[in-house]
């Protein structure tokens, strides 16, 4: 699933092709994809976007007078990709946007479900579309994460992938930070103490600004990720294998060594968790 820094590198190049031009035709769009009907995608046609925007893991595009704002989620198989004019694009786009100019932005999706989401919205729509989001975890720092850390008593993984909690990182991005910072993936949020904190606030940036840098310069997940997919991999620290916990919608990498004191956590749909 795209995550935080993915969906910045991607604003970015999006950011100046979708204002370059008036809208001329919006869509088509998959009937699954497409999750508001008023106002209608036409409303759009002879608009100008005002560039992309980002808010968490969702891309935002409004228009430039102000009226309308176009919503996108891409979930886990979604891709969104502007195609310039003469560039072939796929015959049966999940969503369409053709600009004046000949250029595209093109939503598709792998797979046979249909997860990624447009929606088209007046702007007090889109705000409360998106007040369900937490701060962006990019630049939060120690101080206002230790508040989002108090006020939800959860294993360290599961309330980093919260967006309700902070807006952006997944499950890759979780695996990664909390490998940098050190923390167990089941560490209680409310109990690393302020010491845990400054590192986890550290890694939080040191790794998401490291991702973009890498999405920047079109970077594989096989370079990106150093934990995340890892498996019985050489941990980049100290060498021990990456070990991972299997959950049905996600998995875990953690090195056993920094994070957990040896101890390999056990999936929980075979045998006891260890503590």
């Amino acid at each position: 699933m795209p995550e935080l820094p993915e969906m910045e590198a991607l604003r970015r190049a999006l950011d100046d092709p979708v204002r370059a031009f008036p809208i001329e035709r919006a869509g088509p769009a998959h009937v699954a994809t497409l999750k508001t009907f008023d106002p209608p995608l036409r409303a759009l046609e002879g608009r100008r976007l005002a560039g992309a925007e980002r808010r968490g893991k969702r891309l935002v595009f409004p228009t430039v007078d102000g009226e309308l704002v176009l919503l996108v989620h891409l979930m886990t198989a979604g891709r969104l990709r502007y195609l310039r004019a003469g560039e072939r694009g796929p015959k049966t786009p999940a969503f369409r946007l053709l600009f004046a100019g000949g250029g595209q932005l093109v939503l598709t999706e792998a797979g046979s479900k249909k997860r990624a989401g447009v929606w088209l919205l007046a702007p007090e729509q889109a705000e409360a579309e998106l007040a369900h989001l937490g701060p962006d975890a990019l630049g939060l720092g120690a101080a206002r994460l230790a508040k989002v850390l108090a006020a939800d008593g959860r294993r360290l993984h599961a309330l980093l992938r919260d967006q309700r909690s902070l807006a952006g990182i997944g499950r890759a991005w979780a695996n990664e930070i909390l490998h940098a910072a050190e923390l167990s993936p089941f560490a209680l949020s409310t109990h690393i103490g302020g010491d845990g904190v400054e590192r986890l606030a550290a890694a939080i940036d040191a790794e998401l600004a490291r991702g973009l840098e890498l999405r920047l310069r079109g970077a594989a997940d096989a370079r990106t990720y150093r934990v995340h997919r890892k498996l019985g991999e050489p941990c980049h620290r100290c060498g021990t294998p990456i070990a991972r916990v299997d959950y049905d919608e996600h998995t875990v990498y953690y090195c056993p060594t920094c994070q957990t004191g040896g101890r390999v956590l056990k999936d929980r749909r075979l045998s006891r968790l260890l503590r």
